[in-house]
């Protein structure tokens, strides 16, 4: 090999040599600015059920509900039931002292009765002595009106005769008068024996005396407590022998086959709500039940309850096998939308530009994609989407590090 050749082949080793490392260069250059692909979370868009809630809590009311309270002040002579038992309409629940009480019922029969008596009295023109003895005198007066109206006639014709002076007929005629005058005064008598404020005074002694009477009916009736109603007893706080006060609770009595729920929704919410909203009731203590029912009523006031501005609405719900409980504490869900077979996404998923249009990240061979949605409905976990996405489209949720998602970003997904 000349010298020449050699220079060359040298030559030719030196620029192969560097280009290499160049391309190395570049390539190690190439790698090193490349981004690792971010590790995301990740769903496919599915078709299912969404609803639009209102959570909130409520408190069980009987719908019809009985209080019996004393009253007055007394001891419990009998308890006839127990808390938890169903009753009938009519049946004699427990039994307060009532001595005392049917001795002013007595007392008060009695002045009915003696008002009773002095009204017929007024009305016949007195007591049976008085009338008959009326009816005797008024038979005496007729009889001396007409023996004195015979003696007048009498005179009469003897003076025709001559035979009686005028002064004898003067006097005849006088007598006639009297009696005619006494026969009068006892027929207005028996007539108008009382005057209207004496009739006035003795009905109203009868009305006062019936009044007491039906008050201590009325009072006896309260101490023999009965049930005004089928129903359950579901308040008992009392002991047989115990003394109670004036208005002291004895029992409380409901119909339970139907309860009202009254429910707590906080003022913001009050808006989302309608008349048939379906409500869903939850009780901690039976925790695998549900009881149903509806939106009966929309709040019209706000009211402070506790640290809360609410409004109330309320729905009946049936309860035939009597598990609610009146006065219990009770979670309640209102139903405001209920979309089936929907596409929906995790509400994480969904995100918002500057313009306040919704947009989804979707993988699209392991990179992502802006895609605009529309919505509808949402929930705490969920929202509808009604355009912008296909079916089972790759949508992700969020980084499982620290890295913010874009447009473009080289993903991978970590299920």
């Amino acid at each position: 090999m000349t010298k020449s050749n050699a220079t060359f082949v040298a030559r030719r080793r030196w620029i192969v040599t560097t280009i290499a490392i160049v391309a190395a260069v570049v390539l190690l250059a190439s790698f090193m600015s490349r981004e690792p692909a971010v590790p995301v979370r990740a769903v496919n868009a599915q078709r299912g059920t969404i609803r639009s809630v209102v959570s909130t809590n409520g408190k069980v009311e009987p719908l019809q509900n009985f209080e019996a309270h004393a009253p007055v002040g007394t001891t419990v002579k009998k308890i006839l039931v127990r808390e938890g038992d169903q009753v009938k309409k009519g049946q004699l629940l427990a039994q307060l002292d009532d001595a005392q009480a049917r001795s002013q019922a007595a007392r008060a029969q009695a002045q009915v009765s003696a008002a009773e008596a002095d009204l017929n009295a007024i009305q016949k023109g007195g007591n049976r002595e008085e009338v008959l003895n009326l009816e005797s005198q008024i038979t005496k007066a007729r009889t001396d009106c007409d023996t004195a109206q015979r003696n007048l006639d009498a005179l009469r014709r003897l003076r025709e005769q001559g035979a009686a002076s005028p002064g004898e007929t003067k006097n005849a005629e006088d007598q006639l008068k009297r009696a005619n005058a006494d026969l009068n005064l006892l027929l207005q008598k028996q007539k108008n024996r009382y005057s209207q404020p004496e009739i006035a005074r003795v009905e109203a002694q009868k009305s006062e005396a019936e009044a007491a009477y039906s008050a201590t009916e009325d009072l006896l009736s309260q101490l023999n407590i009965r049930a005004p109603f089928d129903g359950v007893v579901y308040s008992l706080p009392v002991q047989q022998g115990a003394y109670l006060n004036p208005g002291d609770l004895v029992l409380e009595e409901a119909d339970l086959s139907k309860v009202r729920v009254r429910a707590f929704v906080d003022e913001p919410d009050i808006g989302r709500l309608a008349p048939g909203d379906k409500i869903e009731v939850t009780w901690d203590a039976l925790p695998e039940r549900t009881w149903e029912g509806a939106v009966s009523v929309i709040p019209a006031v706000i009211k402070l309850h506790g640290s809360r501005n609410v409004g109330e609405t309320t729905c009946v719900v049936d309860n035939k096998d009597f598990k609610l409980l009146p006065n219990v504490n009770v979670g309640v869900t209102i139903i405001t939308a209920e979309h089936r077979n929907v596409l929906t996404v995790p509400r994480e998923a969904i995100h918002q530009d500057d313009n306040g249009k919704a947009y989804v990240y979707q993988i699209v061979n392991n990179e992502l994609q802006r895609r605009y949605v529309q919505t509808s409905i949402s929930n705490l976990t969920k929202v509808e989407v009604v355009g912008g996405l296909q079916e089972n489209a790759l949508i992700a949720l969020g980084p499982t590090n620290s890295k913010p998602l874009r447009s473009g970003l080289a993903v991978k997904v970590v299920r």
